[in-house]
């Protein structure tokens, strides 16, 4: 199946976008040091560049001997810049690292680089090749968000926060060890060192953090001091004279022992529960997976193919930041697995009200160049992806324990779990109805074909895929009731029709093959955004929070079932959100650095539901 494609021009092309973050205006000296013009200062010296961050950030951080016996160390960064402070510190790690602990690195930029351009500045240190390599790989397409990525040979991961620092600090969730503050000079980016930024670094600090940096600016010093930290002066590095050091007080302990390893059990193995496990299982906990069905791919995660492509909101809100955020999480997460292809999506405009959304969206896009380009009528998503879903959740569940044919689901009453995740879609709302899951049956037609292709696909409301041999197009979304959806004739006309509608000449070529069909269900919430999160305890919330139903404001924290987890709700874009969601509680249960903006957290929280019903009067 190919669609030919007429690419326009189309003003964002040329406007200053707002959706998307700020590239630095980079010059080169003639020696190859890279310069922002834009604050008129280098990124580092090429004469010693790699030893300064070893001196200045490393050694004076106390680094490796500070993390020896952890079970996990996070060292945060103001300015990622090329990433030559993160490969330093990679560097250490595989040197020296903790035989069985973790290495998060967090870290906020404004102005991303392109990846062509970090690989030039860095490739001028051979003995990081390796890293380097492995870095501009999974360097982040350009979009505002967090840009999450975990290297598990390593024990390593990476968190990039991408947007002004007054944004994204705030929203940024974790507790660092060391602080490497590498902003350009505080005369010429004054907004990296602020005055309000230092009570934000003090309440990510634990007791005993060092934060180190080569300005010795006297600002810098005070706002240190006045957020609580204890500041020094010591020797610099090379034509620095003096650097600071700033540690945070408070007595540590001793280094306890790494912490048992934690049980959890998941209810559902469709693509959620098996994103969840793989996760899960990389970070080290010993999973147990538990599902009704006699194997995987069964449910909604069992059709012959599935796409992944983004859902672009024309207005720049937190609803649609975590779109993005998602679409490329997922991205990040699939590449390199089997059963999965790159493909370019054509998304023609289905009516005049998706064609204004487009136009908004093109106007200010969310998304650079390099996955988005105006066409007539559309859009052309260049990054989207094929998955075949039984090829991914073999890879993912290979090597964990899964029990079949479950007829009996685990309790945290029994000691055996520190914590149970449900993932089973809408069966959920038989344990919380207070969830108001809804089922929608989907069905999708598919054939084989003689003739090969490559991958490709096509969007407008519904969607249509081929690759190699094999054509899939769908699907039906239809109010269900529960129980096993049945295959309908009505369902298989209504695809054929709408597959006439995206490519004539594809429905003319397979007239005379015989089409097969299958049906699922998905669980969609009222607001169509998923579930994930820590389980509210129900009863309690409509205890501290019944002013709402008079309108009173109510700050009262909202009060959890411990050890209690669910994620769902994904409707029709499942292989979208599971590896976002599976990320996210990841860190919920290990106590890692949020992989995303505590805000987007918010918008997906099982809560909000209780909430609304309480505000409407409806409980």
């Amino acid at each position: 199946m190919q669609a030919s494609v007429d690419r326009v021009r189309h003003p964002f092309y040329l406007l200053s976008m707002s959706r998307l973050p700020p590239r630095p205006r980079l010059s080169w000296k003639d020696d190859g040091t890279p310069v922002d013009e834009r604050v008129d200062d280098i990124y580092y010296s090429v004469e010693d560049g790699l030893s300064e961050t070893r001196a200045i950030f490393l050694d004076a951080c106390g680094l490796p001997e500070r993390w020896i016996g952890r079970d996990s160390f996070t060292v945060a960064e103001l300015g990622f810049g090329t990433g030559l402070n993160f490969l330093a510190l990679w560097d250490l790690w595989r040197q020296k690292r903790s035989p069985s602990g973790w290495l998060h690195f967090v870290s906020f930029e404004g102005y991303p680089l392109e990846a062509d351009d970090a690989g030039r500045a860095l490739n001028i240190w051979p003995e990081l090749s390796d890293l380097t390599d492995k870095l501009i790989q999974a360097w982040p397409h350009r979009a505002k968000g967090v840009h999450h990525v975990v290297w598990p040979d390593e024990r390593l991961s990476l968190t990039l926060h991408i947007g002004l620092i007054e944004d994204t600090l705030p929203q940024s969730q974790f507790r660092a060890d060391a602080w490497f503050l590498d902003g350009f000079s505080p005369a010429k980016n004054q907004s990296m060192w602020e005055e309000s930024l230092w009570p934000m670094v003090a309440e990510r600090s634990v007791p005993g953090t060092i934060a180190s940096t080569f300005t010795v600016a006297g600002a810098v010093r005070r706002g240190l001091a006045g957020a609580g930290f204890e500041v020094a002066k010591r020797p610099g590095h090379g034509r620095k004279r003096e650097r600071l050091e700033a540690i945070y007080p408070g007595d540590r302990g001793p280094c306890i022992a790494p912490k048992p390893t934690p049980k959890v059990a998941i209810i559902g193995a469709g693509i959620a529960g098996a994103c969840l496990a793989y996760v899960l299982s990389v970070r080290g906990a010993k999973v147990t997976l538990f599902d009704r069905a006699s194997g995987p791919g069964t449910g909604a995660s069992g059709n012959p193919m599935a796409l992944v492509m983004p859902r672009l909101d024309a207005e720049d809100t937190e609803q649609a930041r975590l779109l993005v955020e998602t679409y490329n999480a997922a991205r990040s997460f699939y590449v390199g697995l089997p059963g999965i292809e790159h493909t370019e999506v054509v998304q023609r405009a289905k009516d005049d009200q998706e064609r204004r959304r487009f136009a908004k969206v093109l106007d200010d896009p969310p998304l650079g160049l390099e996955d988005l380009e105006a066409i007539a009528d559309g859009l052309l998503h260049k990054c989207a992806l094929i998955v075949r879903p039984l090829e991914v959740l073999a890879v993912l569940l290979k090597g964990v324990e899964v029990q079949w044919n479950a007829t009996s689901l685990p309790n945290l009453t029994d000691n055996d779990f520190d914590a149970v995740i449900y993932a089973d879609g809408w069966r959920s709302q038989d344990r919380f109805t207070w969830l108001r899951l809804k089922a929608r049956a989907g069905q999708v037609s598919f054939v084989s074909e003689q003739n090969s292709v490559p991958a490709s696909a096509l969007a407008s409301g519904h969607y249509a895929l081929a690759s190699g041999t094999d054509r899939l197009w769908g699907a039906t979304y239809r109010d269900h009731d529960g129980g096993d959806p049945e295959r309908l004739t009505r369902d298989d006309d209504l695809n054929r029709a709408a597959l006439s509608d995206l490519s004539p000449y594809w429905m003319g070529a397979l007239a005379s093959q015989t089409v097969s069909s299958r049906a699922s269900v998905r669980a969609t919430t009222p607001d169509r955004l998923p579930v994930i999160g820590q389980v509210p305890d129900y009863e309690r919330v409509l205890e501290t929070h019944a002013g709402l139903r008079s309108g009173q404001q109510v700050g009262a924290a909202i009060t959890r079932k411990p050890g209690h987890y669910i994620v769902g709700g994904f409707g029709s874009r499942g292989f979208t959100f599971a590896p976002w969601a599976a990320q996210a509680l990841s860190s919920m249960v290990f106590d890692d650095p949020l992989p995303t903006q505590k805000s987007a957290l918010t918008l997906v929280d099982p809560v909000r539901q209780i909430l609304r019903d309480l505000k409407r009067g409806q409980i």
